[in-house]
């Protein structure tokens, strides 16, 4: 099996991604909400890259949610974090979610034959499914803003470590990927630290968002896989309806 890994959204132009198994990272917070929005039995989550997109979809159980520059948008019923998503009323409602980096990289994965969401939140079960696979992958950090994101190359080098314990196949990796898995050996006990300090993390401790920094940063919390389909709608792969919790939230 073939990891890449690539840094940004932008950088996913560079690497041919048909017939791959991609999968998105956007830990703070596009794809630890998307997750958490079906673990709580969302309906389903469709990504649009786009404000006006977004407006345009209407529907008797639609609900807005997203943010752009961390910011909730205006008109809105929800923003983008997972904690606004943690409620029953959100049971059998489909997600209009738009955001700044997280919706974009998702589209921009579309073209791989799975595109799957990862985060801390669930590692073990995005490498389960990958192994499950059997196809090359895709490891898409949307970065922050055109540039990296530590919190997502982290995030990448731990499923990478998932998968080395999980496969039953070699794992070669691309360059990025050696980094980040020979990283996450190293300070795996660390993490919530590092993304707290991360450039993303600081900008939302600054919105009174340390809450949400500290939620994002468990591994392992739920066994719920997104997987995106046609229309950019995602469900839980395989038609898993939510996650198991294996901690209490």
């Amino acid at each position: 099996m073939r990891v890449d890994v690539v840094g940004n959204v932008n950088e996913v132009r560079t690497i041919d991604i048909a017939g791959r198994s991609a999968v998105v990272i956007d830990v703070l917070r596009t794809t630890s909400t998307i997750v958490t929005a079906l673990a709580y039995d969302a309906a389903a989550v469709i990504a649009v890259e786009t404000v006006p997109q977004a407006k345009q979809l209407t529907g008797k159980d639609y609900i807005r949610g997203g943010e752009r520059f961390d910011k909730k948008i205006t008109g809105f019923e929800a923003g983008n974090s997972p904690y606004e998503y943690m409620t029953e009323g959100i049971a059998d409602k489909t997600i209009i979610l738009t955001t700044t980096d997280g919706t974009r990289a998702l589209i921009k994965a579309s073209r791989a034959k799975h595109v799957l969401a990862g985060s801390f939140l669930n590692v073990q079960a995005v490498a389960a499914v990958l192994c499950e696979l059997q196809r090359d992958v895709l490891l898409l950090c949307a970065g922050d803003q055109d540039e990296f994101a530590l919190e997502d190359g982290l995030c990448a080098g731990c499923i990478i470590d998932e998968l080395h314990r999980q496969s039953h196949s070699a794992i070669q990796l691309n360059d990025l990927g050696m980094v980040l898995h020979q990283a996450v050996s190293q300070c795996r006990e660390s993490i919530p630290d590092l993304v707290r300090i991360s450039s993303g993390g600081r900008r939302l401790e600054k919105l009174g968002k340390a809450h949400d920094i500290a939620y994002c940063s468990q591994l392992n919390l739920l066994d719920c896989v997104p997987e995106m389909g046609e229309g950019n709608r995602i469900h839980p792969y395989r038609g898993i309806r939510g996650g198991k919790l294996f901690n209490s939230l």
